[in-house]
């Protein structure tokens, strides 16, 4: 089982900012959005490239690549050219830091 991993302090990220943080050798996009905050793997199910800089539509990214859409919620791919969702992970608030976790080794 994976550990709680601190990203950053409750109330450090403005909405639609995001930070990138290494879980279990996984590179984990939380971004926040309308005062909720949503983690995926930060790759591209389309051609492995990084996803967290792409453009921000309301809780949807835009990969900055090839244009792959996904639901930040649920990781859902929205547009081709990718046809895999994008991995999603737990977050948590725990004594005023924002944390994620791994938990498909669970």
């Amino acid at each position: 089982m994976s550990d709680w991993i601190d990203v950053a302090r409750e109330g450090s990220l403005q909405n639609g900012e995001h930070v990138v943080v290494d879980v279990d050798g996984t590179d984990v996009a939380v971004f926040m959005i309308d005062g909720e905050y949503y983690a995926v793997e930060d790759v591209c199910t389309h051609d492995g490239a990084e996803i967290a800089s792409g453009r921000l539509e309301g809780c949807e990214i835009v990969c900055p690549r090839h244009g792959a859409r996904f639901c930040l919620k649920t990781g859902k791919v929205l547009k081709p050219p990718a046809y895999e969702d994008l991995p999603c992970f737990p977050v948590r608030i725990a004594n005023g830091m924002i944390q994620v976790r791994d938990k498909r080794w669970d």
